[in-house]
């Protein structure tokens, strides 16, 4: 069973920065995509960022692009997220997620359990 947790969320304030990190157990895929989506509560998910763990090729929502960064350690089932410059609407709970193929894009085929991660203005 692929089971994802996430930690490092949390308060900031506004221009501020925080690092999140997913660690993944259960699953042998030879490729895949992970993922990071975030949710408000009466919002649609949005797909934020993506990275392949074949060529590292990534993919950033422009809501986000040039101020968060994923990267991952596949060797430790790890994928990061270090998000930078943070803004109020910034504010949700983050997802990370884990696909069985590798592509730029990701969509979400195993969970993780979430993290808050509150911005103050």
């Amino acid at each position: 069973e692929v089971q994802l947790v996430e930690s490092g969320g949390g308060l900031v304030q506004a221009g501020g920065s925080l690092r999140l990190s997913c660690a993944a157990s259960g699953f042998t895929f030879d490729e895949y995509t992970w993922g990071w989506f975030r949710q408000v509560p009466g919002k649609e998910r949005e797909g934020i960022s993506c990275i392949s763990s074949t060529d590292g090729s990534t993919y950033y929502a422009d809501s986000v692009k040039g101020r968060f960064t994923i990267s991952s350690d596949n060797a430790k089932n790890t994928v990061y997220l270090q998000m930078n410059s943070l803004k109020p609407e910034d504010t949700a709970v983050y997802y990370c997620t884990v696909d069985s193929i590798a592509a730029t894009l990701c969509w979400g085929e195993y969970w993780g359990q979430g993290t808050q991660v509150t911005v103050s203005s």
